[in-house]
């Protein structure tokens, strides 16, 4: 188990990609920490976990807060003393074409996309920094790298998750923490079940390995990169899109 006396910090972790990523990092030993909203779900996951022998907790956590970002990263440090991976995973869509876009619908879209991987990274940066060891994967978007009609909010969240860890890379890497992003592609998840079969056949046919991710799929991308496999990489953004984009 490779991730053994570390502790992991998975948000968005109550479904989907983050559900995938807190049980492979539970696997690999880790003690795992689920972000979400959803109460419900989230115990779901945690009983499950737990169940198999891993070791898990929840805590409630809206991201685009600070406040509750930060008090939550202090109870953590409290109760645990360490801090060792941050996965940023929560994320959510608001889809319009920007002539119909509220602007309710950009804002709620970059508090949680973009201002939540601010706020959950300045919450936990000075405890990585004085232990001089961490590792943070961002989870990004091929939207982010291309664009996709109907999604300038999104896009640009995602882009901005990009532009964001190249940056922080530089800031921490002297303190041995790495700052890497994933960028899925087309992922089998709660979130793109609701989009049309139309549109996800035009997804499909841009896919040269024919065949649409899974959340496994990305899971295992960042365990690679959490791990010491991954010591030398910093500031990159790591395509699991099965070709979709290169």
């Amino acid at each position: 188990m490779i991730f053994k006396d570390k502790l992991s910090i998975v948000t968005g972790a109550s479904q989907g990609i983050g559900k995938a990523i807190a049980e492979l990092l539970a696997q690999e030993g880790a003690q795992v920490i689920l972000w979400d909203i959803q109460e419900d779900k989230l115990q779901e996951v945690v009983d499950g976990i737990n169940k198999q022998g891993g070791q898990a907790a929840y805590f409630r956590v809206d991201v685009a807060s600070f406040p509750q970002v930060e008090a939550t990263v202090k109870e953590i440090l409290d109760d645990y003393g360490q801090i060792d991976h941050l996965v940023n995973n929560a994320g959510i869509t608001r889809d319009n074409l920007l002539m119909r876009m509220s602007e309710s619908e950009w804002d709620q879209v970059l508090s949680v996309n973009l201002k939540g991987v601010f706020n959950c990274c300045k919450a936990v940066i000075r405890a990585m920094m004085s232990r001089r060891q961490g590792r943070i994967v961002n989870i990004a978007s091929v939207v982010g790298l291309m664009g996709n009609v109907g999604q300038t909010n999104y896009a640009a969240s995602k882009a901005g998750v990009i532009g964001f860890t190249k940056s922080l890379a530089r800031e921490v890497a002297s303190r041995n923490i790495t700052v890497n992003a994933i960028a899925p592609g087309y992922i089998l998840t709660p979130m793109t079940e609701a989009l049309s079969e139309q549109t996800r056949q035009m997804f499909l046919n841009l896919i040269p390995l024919r065949r649409f991710g899974t959340p496994e799929d990305v899971a295992r991308a960042v365990r690679f990169l959490l791990s010491e496999d991954a010591a030398y990489i910093t500031g990159q953004v790591l395509g699991v899109n099965g070709g979709m984009y290169m």
